[in-house]
């Protein structure tokens, strides 16, 4: 066989291979604008896509939208319906004219590029524990500055930068009956476990969880009648302030490792195949 002939068999062989299937947070990640139809939620918080999605205003009377650069700040009705509600009652609190808002989704949901596993359906936001003083940060500024952690010696305890605001605007959250839970890392959990004096039956809501120190993430329940969305399991019942506990007790004195513990696995990749068979739609629309 000649070498032109080999050549061009080899090329045939590797034209008849089957493209590599494109990871759903590729073909997502690309979406620059939401999809046409009514909206909704699609699938679970870490495994789904949104239609119709609606974009938070860069610029709100008691809100900004921060790394606009993302294309991130878009959510369910229901979400930037909270939002707003939130941030008006942040800007009650001495100091705070609003609220920073992080991440919410992408335009269609789906898995992101960089990031989260979850934020995936339009029902989950970041709001950042950096006090809104200012309205009027332009787009450049909303890049560069941060919001810093209030966290201290691992997570176990807050800083001084920990404010009665703080607990304020949380217990606002939980409240609020669209809100299923809250993620905040365990120092705080413990600090508002400590200084709440009244009902505690919105302590529930908020859950210890690694790297929330400068930001806290507010995640929705399905809306009603959204019968593809599947709802997180409820908390455990109670104020979760025991638990809270065990995490900073855990911080503090780490458990011995176990020897026989099986060695964690990577992550699969999430294929469009993984997502509800809508999300295709989603994508096509």
């Amino acid at each position: 066989m000649t070498l032109f002939r080999a050549l061009c068999v080899a090329a045939a062989m590797l034209a008849a291979l089957p493209a590599p299937a494109q990871t759903a947070k590729e073909l997502f990640g690309r979406e620059m604008r939401p999809g046409g139809g009514a909206p909704e939620p699609l699938g679970t918080y870490a495994r789904g896509c949104l239609d119709g999605a609606v974009q938070l205003p860069e610029t709100g009377p008691t809100w900004q939208a921060m790394r606009l650069s993302r294309n991130r700040n878009w959510g369910h009705p229901d979400l930037i319906a909270f939002l707003e509600r939130l941030s008006r009652d942040a800007a009650a609190q001495p100091g705070w004219s609003g609220l920073y808002i992080g991440d919410l989704s992408q335009p269609r949901g789906g898995p992101m590029l960089t990031g989260h596993a979850s934020h995936q359906i339009g029902l989950d936001a970041d709001i950042w524990l950096r006090p809104a003083d200012r309205l009027d940060l332009s787009r450049a500024q909303r890049e560069e500055i941060g919001s810093p952690s209030l966290a201290r010696t691992r997570g176990a305890y807050t800083t001084d930068g920990w404010t009665p605001q703080h607990h304020a605007i949380l217990r606002a959250a939980a409240q609020d009956p669209d809100v299923a839970r809250i993620f905040i890392f365990p120092g705080a959990k413990v600090a508002m476990c400590d200084a709440e004096t009244g009902d505690r039956a919105w302590l529930r809501k908020v859950r210890p969880w690694w790297g929330h120190d400068s930001h806290f993430h507010v995640r929705l329940r399905c809306p009603p009648g959204a019968g593809i969305c599947e709802d997180q399991d409820p908390p455990p019942p109670g104020d979760g302030c025991d638990d809270a506990r065990q995490w900073v007790a855990d911080i503090l004195n780490p458990p011995p490792a176990d020897p026989n513990a099986p060695a964690p696995q990577p992550r699969r990749e999430i294929l469009l195949a993984d997502l509800p068979q809508r999300c295709t739609a989603v994508l096509q629309r």
